[in-house]
């Protein structure tokens, strides 16, 4: 093999071998980044919510010019509920409830006032909320009261005010950090109490309290005062039914950024990411051809060498095994330098995307190191054939 390996030496063309090199590593980091992109991205898109199940649909009357010149409410009345009950697609219909008196909350975190305001509360009966009945609980004269915060609210704090006055970031499982303190005062009476923050919602804008809760609250504070609904939570069968959207159209309602934006979001991000990930395979494609061209401008020069090393003795293999080798070592750097590149670039773009969504899953790289060990194989194998199939050419003196 040694006398092989002379003979390779003398006509290597540098140039060649580097052009696929780069090519070839060129076309494996955007097929590995666009892979790796989708899997560290996807969640964004599919993440739900903390309490909310994915076929619950939050339906609303849409607020127009011509409601407000007419003076029309956008409540839902006794007939619009049973209306949207009877239609097929809807399984379970609950009501919003909202707070009919005054609110002003704070909320600190490590010691630290954050927000000080006045606010509104809503409820939605307990069995459209998808946490532990025991974390979702409030018996009448609690002082501590379970809630569930907007997602906006979060990412105000974490990109803004945490930024700026050196705090930590908020994510799911730093909830207990929260201090939120709820200071009610209406008919007469004034009461205090502790909020106790179990969630967070990127699909309601409002902050969520136990039904027991509104009720006792209402009936204590504001016992004379009453409204109907602006919103309704529903449950269906399946989002994408076309009928739902019909229903919708028909009769002036609108849905609060249901599952179908997410479902689409997640379409048009898989076929970017394909295109990328073809772009790559054809590039990767030209580099395998680039080395294979190589690969037979060396065969073919020694050609007349390589035939008489098989005259004396030497197998095909054996002939074969030190372009084999260029091949493969070439093959092995190119993935393991696409794979250190990709490192730094995931590290860059994660910190955005940890920093946008602080409670996103920050995952790993093993989906670019087995699609590289993959592509790594098929390609090496590819080699591997088209050299030996060249050698045996020679061999046969068919070449």
């Amino acid at each position: 093999m040694e006398l092989v390996w002379k003979l390779l030496r003398q006509h290597i063309s540098i140039p060649q071998f580097a052009g696929f090199a780069f090519a070839n590593l060129f076309g494996m980091l955007i097929v590995l980044f666009g892979f790796q992109f989708y899997k560290d991205v996807l969640p964004v898109f599919t993440q739900q919510d903390s309490f909310m199940k994915a076929d619950y649909l939050i339906m609303s009357k849409k607020i127009g010019m011509g409601n407000t010149l007419s003076g029309r409410t956008n409540t839902f009345s006794g007939s619009d509920v049973d209306d949207i009950s009877s239609q097929k697609f809807v399984k379970k219909i609950g009501k919003f409830t909202s707070t009919e008196y005054k609110v002003d909350a704070s909320m600190g975190v490590n010691g630290v006032n954050v927000l000080n305001s006045e606010l509104f509360f809503e409820s939605v009966p307990d069995g459209f909320v998808d946490v532990p009945l025991k974390d979702w609980k409030y018996e009448p004269g609690s002082q501590e009261v379970p809630i569930i915060l907007p997602r906006t609210y979060i990412n105000m704090y974490n990109f803004g005010f945490a930024q700026s006055h050196s705090l930590p970031k908020i994510s799911d499982g730093l909830m207990g950090m929260i201090d939120f303190h709820i200071f009610i005062q209406a008919g007469g009476k004034k009461e205090q109490f502790k909020g106790k923050v179990i969630g967070f919602s990127s699909r309601l804008n409002t902050i969520l309290v136990p039904q027991a809760f509104m009720d006792w609250s209402n009936h204590e504070f504001a016992p004379e005062e009453h409204s109907d609904p602006t919103r309704l939570i529903v449950e269906v069968g399946n989002p994408g039914d076309e009928n739902i959207t019909k229903y919708l159209e028909d009769n002036g309602y609108e849905v609060e950024t249901d599952k179908l934006d997410a479902e689409k979001t997640t379409y048009f991000l898989r076929m970017i990411v394909l295109m990328v990930m073809v772009i790559g395979l054809v590039i990767s494609v030209l580099s395998f051809y680039i080395l294979m061209l190589s690969i037979y401008l060396l065969v073919q020069k020694n050609s007349s060498k390589l035939e008489n090393l098989l005259l004396i003795g030497y197998s095909p293999g054996n002939v074969a095994m030190p372009y084999l080798w260029l091949t493969i070592v070439l093959n092995v750097v190119v993935l393991l330098v696409a794979w250190c590149i990709l490192f730094f670039i995931r590290d860059y773009y994660m910190d955005f995307i940890e920093a946008l969504y602080p409670d996103i899953e920050e995952g790993t790289m093993c989906p670019a190191i087995a699609l590289g060990l993959v592509l790594f194989l098929i390609v090496s194998v590819l080699n591997m054939i088209a050299i030996r199939r060249k050698v045996m050419r020679i061999w046969l003196r068919k070449d």
